[in-house]
C-alpha cells in the first residue's frame, strides 16, 4: 500500500477500509433527490408515515420498481466503489444501476425507547443469499449501503463486525469446494432461511470494539468488504430509516495471486490481509462449481410487487377521482 495513489478515495477512507473493511463517502446525493426517489414508499408500505400504530411491520424488504444510474444519481460514490473494485470495466452492467428496492427500518412499540447490545441482534449473515460461496466469488464484489434518511446512533442502522471478515475470509480459504449461503460446505446440508446459528455464534467471539454501528446523513453512502458479517438492528427511536443495498458484482473472479501487488484491487488486498498474507493464498484455487441458489426472499418479493403495485393503483385512483368528477359536473 505504501506509495500507492488513488485519484478517489482519501488516505483516511483507505485506511478505514483496511483496517475495518468499510469506508463512508459523505454526500453523494442531495437531500431532494432521496426525497424525490423515496416519495412513494408509505404508498407501497400502506402505512400513514403520521400514524405509528399502523406501522404493522418492523422491517421491510421492499421490491423494486425504477432503476437510476449510479454515475447519474450518486458520481461520487460510483468513483469510489469504481477504484474499490479496481476500475469500472471490473464491474457488471447491472451493479452500474440503483434500483428503489428499498430497506425500511420502522422499529416496534416494544422496543422503543430501548438499546440492544449488537452481539444480541438475531440477524447476522453475509451477504449472497443468491449463490455458492468461495473465497474469490464474483457475485458479490463490494457491499453498499445508500442512505436515504438521517441515521442516529440507535435508529435503527445496520450493525458490522468488523473481525468477521477475517474469520469469513479463512473459512471460506478452507473450503476451496464452496459453501452455501449459511455457510455450510458443499456436499452438507442447511436450512436456508433459518440457519444462521454460524454467524451467531461468530459474533459471539469477537470483541465488543470490532462492533460498528452504521450511521449518517441523507445522501452518505457507506461501501463494506463483501465478506463483511452484518445485521438489521432494532430501531429504538422509532424515526423511519430507509436505505437500499444494491449487490456490486464482478466481471471476472477476485484474483490473490497476482506478479505485482499494484495490480490488486483494495478488496483483493483486504482479503489477502485477512487470510494471512500473500504467500498463504498463492496458489489457492477454487474446487467446487459456482451454482445459482434461488432464495425464498424472491418469492416473497415478486407477492409483495403485486402488492405494492395495487396500492399505487388505488392512489393514483383515489388521486383523479375529484378532478374526473368536477369536469362532469361543469
Amino acid at each position: 500500500m505504501e506509495g500507492r495513489q488513488f485519484k478517489h478515495l482519501t488516505p483516511e477512507q483507505v485506511d478505514s477500509f483496511m483496517k475495518y473493511g468499510f469506508l463512508r463517502v459523505p454526500g453523494c446525493f442531495t437531500r431532494e433527490a432521496a426525497e424525490e426517489w423515496t416519495k412513494d414508499v408509505w404508498t407501497r408500505l400502506g402505512f400513514d408515515p403520521q400514524n405509528p400504530e399502523t406501522w404493522t411491520t418492523e422491517r421491510t424488504n421492499m421490491p423494486s420498481h425504477n432503476s437510476v444510474a449510479i454515475k447519474d444519481f450518486a458520481p461520487k460514490a460510483f468513483d469510489a466503489i469504481c477504484e474499490l473494485v479496481g476500475g469500472e470495466d471490473k464491474i457488471t452492467e447491472p451493479s452500474k444501476i440503483w434500483r428503489d428496492a428499498f430497506i425500511v427500518n420502522l422499529g416496534t412499540k416494544e422496543n422503543e425507547g430501548k438499546v440492544t447490545h449488537p452481539k444480541d441482534l438475531k440477524g447476522w449473515h453475509v451477504d449472497g443469499d443468491f449463490f455458492v460461496h468461495f473465497l474469490d466469488s464474483p457475485e458479490q464484489g463490494l457491499l453498499v449501503i445508500p442512505l436515504f434518511t438521517d441515521i442516529l446512533p440507535n435508529g435503527g442502522g445496520t450493525w458490522v463486525c468488523s473481525e468477521g471478515v477475517g474469520k469469513i475470509a479463512r473459512h471460506l480459504h478452507d473450503h476451496p469446494k464452496g459453501v452455501f449461503p449459511r455457510m455450510t460446505p458443499v456436499g452438507g446440508t442447511e436450512n436456508f432461511e433459518n440457519g444462521l446459528d454460524f454467524y451467531s455464534k461468530l459474533v459471539q467471539g469477537c470483541a465488543d470494539e470490532n462492533f460498528h454501528e452504521m450511521t449518517g446523513n441523507v445522501g452518505d453512502v457507506i461501501l463494506l468488504h463483501p465478506l463483511m458479517v452484518h445485521s438489521a438492528s432494532t430501531n429504538g427511536r422509532r424515526l423511519p430509516r430507509i436505505i437500499t443495498n444494491p449487490p456490486v458484482s464482478l466481471v471476472k473472479p477476485f484474483e490473490f495471486d497476482r506478479s505485482e501487488e499494484s495490480e490488486y484491487s483494495l478488496v483483493e488486498l483486504k482479503t489477502i490481509q485477512e487470510v494471512g498474507g500473500r504467500e498463504k493464498l498463492r496458489g489457492w484455487k477454487m474446487q467446487g462449481k459456482r451454482e445459482e441458489v434461488v432464495p425464498e426472499r424472491v418469492k416473497r418479493q415478486a407477492r409483495m410487487l403485486e402488492e405494492e403495485k395495487q396500492r399505487m393503483q388505488q392512489k393514483k385512483t383515489s388521486v383523479n377521482a375529484p378532478a374526473q368528477q368536477s369536469v362532469a359536473v361543469a
